[in-house]
């Protein structure tokens, strides 16, 4: 895989949520240079939880039509991690060392799975390394 960024939930929330301007403009940029450039990806996991938020959680949620162009334009493009046993054996070792918990151990194995150098988070602590990744919370600030 090329993408050298992992890019989690929050971004895509942020993306379809525009009530905060400050987080929605630098999500949009985010999205929008993933998309053009193909340097960033996501996982299933990272599109289950958007949908799951577009479609029940959010303050307007989406349609289904809305959630499956969404789907379509947006994260289906930049989905290149896929479950397998290799990565929930991944993030289970993930969790044992740095005591995360199991979904944010499995966001920081897929990143890792992808050879990703970089995971946009806001969930993990800013500047962390794990292993080659680095946290970056791009709304830091």
């Amino acid at each position: 895989m090329s993408a050298d960024r992992f890019i989690d939930t929050h971004v895509f929330v942020y993306h379809l949520d525009s009530s905060d301007k400050r987080k929605h403009r630098i999500a949009e940029g985010i999205v929008r240079d993933a998309l053009a450039g193909g340097r960033a990806c996501i996982s299933f996991q990272v599109v289950q939880e958007c949908l799951n938020v577009a479609l029940r959680k959010a303050a307007v949620p989406l349609t289904p039509d809305q959630a499956r162009t969404y789907l379509d334009v947006v994260l289906l493009p930049l989905m290149q991690v896929q479950p397998s046993a290799a990565l929930y054996h991944r993030a289970l070792d993930v969790q044992q060392r740095w005591r995360f918990g199991f979904y944010d151990s499995l966001i920081v194995a897929s990143a890792l799975s992808a050879g990703c150098t970089q995971l946009l988070s806001e969930d993990l602590q800013d500047g962390q390394r794990i292993e080659a990744l680095v946290v970056k919370n791009p709304f830091a600030g």
